[in-house]
């Protein structure tokens, strides 16, 4: 079914492994993670960008995400770009006027378009959180005014907190979430309970209010082939 936001028509298609197709219209831009274009139509140009110029290639390469990111641009009217994750799982709809910024861990990033979007990368809050998270430090801070695609592996659960409401998710479980959920990390109790139960060593607690999607297949049991 396809639908419209922010003049972008698109589509997301599949059961296992779903893609997303867009239409762009002349000078419409997306960016999207690199390694995700599966095919475009002849009206379309691409290159790979830093978002936020030097300054952003600084702090994405100190944070262990990839540089760039592929930038596509419409050069005639109705052009389609198919994008995908190159792992099974579902792509979610984001749009950031209504749910407000959002935070993706390393790979969920699929595309992005709109008025004024800004991509950066999020440093952790917390000292825990960066060091020992799931999400680690690694996080792409994607606001501005228009719609982001995010891919999760496996199926998606998306869960709403109240304010103060805490939320503990296993290490590589966790997708997006709201930029207003507070999130740390903690260990899950003792050494014997790590593994017998095979969860690892540290969970991440996040804190509402806010939207959290978490994915139900870790990072490494389906196989992205990079990082966005």
């Amino acid at each position: 079914m396809w639908m419209e936001r922010g003049g972008v028509d698109f589509s997301i298609d599949g059961t296992v492994a779903q893609s997303a197709r867009l239409t762009l219209a002349k000078s419409e831009t997306v960016w999207a993670s690199k390694g995700s274009i599966i095919a475009y139509a002849s009206g379309l140009k691409w290159d790979v960008k830093v978002p936020g110029g030097l300054a952003g290639a600084l702090k994405r390469s100190l944070s262990g995400e990839g540089i760039t990111l592929a930038y596509i641009e419409g050069t005639a009217g109705e052009q389609v770009v198919t994008l995908g994750a190159n792992a099974p799982g579902h792509i979610h709809e984001w749009d950031l006027e209504t749910g407000g910024p959002v935070l993706t861990t390393r790979g969920a990033f699929l595309a992005a378009w709109g008025a004024g979007i800004n991509i950066t990368v999020a440093v952790a809050r917390r000292p825990g959180a960066a060091l020992f998270g799931g999400a680690g430090l690694v996080l792409q801070r994607i606001e501005g005014s228009g719609t982001v695609l995010i891919h999760g592996r496996g199926d998606f659960r998306q869960a709403e907190l109240a304010q103060g409401e805490e939320l503990r998710v296993s290490t590589g479980n966790l997708a997006a979430f709201s930029a207003a959920v507070d999130y740390n990390v903690e260990t899950v109790g003792s050494l014997r309970k790590t593994f017998f139960s095979k969860e690892g060593l540290f969970m991440t607690r996040l804190t509402g209010p806010g939207t959290v999607l978490l994915q139900t297949l870790k990072p490494g049991s389906g196989g992205r082939s990079q990082a966005s």
